[in-house]
């Protein structure tokens, strides 16, 4: 076989590998009882038995209004009608396990939330958490959040920050060159409370925020996985007896 038709195979059999990935973890680590956030159309395959109840901040039948371009598509079943990130109506140490993909990004206070999955996990369980890498996304011409920002938003409120990711997203990913056009369009969207990526990683920064989590917080999290899967990273945290 020829150098290219061997890459060309190499090519579509990655691909192949890449819709793997999250099955491959979640038949690693899901196990028991425990919830999934913000699945809509795309739940996460799950196996051994494992019991999942799906929550999300709207009930169906507005979501289907949040995201017209998944309306037409089945959607999970809906068991609990919860802010994702604060997880208010979830006991403490209720769930095996938190599945969390493509949430992260959406949230104003992504240490709030970790903190708050954290705290409904019990000893031991796991945090499955798929982000966008944003270097191969909309987001590529973004700046990567810093750990200084995140910790601000988490220790003084994620509002100081609001209006200037909206003005963020509309100037980087909306590509709105004129500057009072993209105030005006920016403070459009906060006002309606507009879903965007307020926060963007690409793998190595945010294996480096679950550190400083650790370090500075003493935060029992240890790390159990970190897999590529094309345009996204998948990372397994666990909950440990170590803070």
């Amino acid at each position: 076989m020829g150098f290219l038709r061997w890459a060309q195979s190499w090519s579509g059999r990655w691909r192949v590998i890449a819709t793997k990935v999250r099955p491959f973890a979640a038949y690693r680590y899901i196990r028991g009882h425990g919830i999934e956030i913000g699945a809509l159309n795309d739940p996460l395959q799950t196996f051994h038995g494992a019991k999942v109840r799906y929550v999300d901040r709207l009930p169906t039948d507005k979501l289907r209004v949040a995201y017209p371009e998944i309306a037409g598509q089945p959607l999970v079943a809906l068991d609990q009608v919860d802010d994702g990130e604060k997880l208010a109506s979830i006991a403490d140490a209720s769930c095996d396990f938190v599945i969390a993909n493509h949430v992260i990004e959406h949230v104003r206070n992504p240490i709030g939330a970790i903190e708050n999955m954290f705290r409904v996990l019990k000893l031991s369980g796991i945090l499955y958490l798929a982000l966008p890498d944003k270097r191969f996304t909309f987001d590529a011409a973004r700046a990567v959040t810093s750990y200084e920002h995140l910790k601000r938003d988490y220790l003084e409120s994620p509002e100081w920050s609001e209006a200037e990711h909206y003005l963020d997203w509309i100037t980087s990913v909306g590509k709105v060159t004129d500057a009072s056009e993209a105030e005006r369009r920016a403070k459009q969207i906060e006002a309606a409370a507009g879903d965007i990526h307020f926060h963007v990683w690409t793998q190595r920064e945010f294996i480096e925020l679950v550190l400083n989590l650790r370090r500075d917080f003493h935060w029992p999290i240890e790390i159990e996985a970190v897999l590529k899967n094309g345009q996204e990273f998948v990372v397994v945290l666990r909950k440990t007896d170590l803070g």
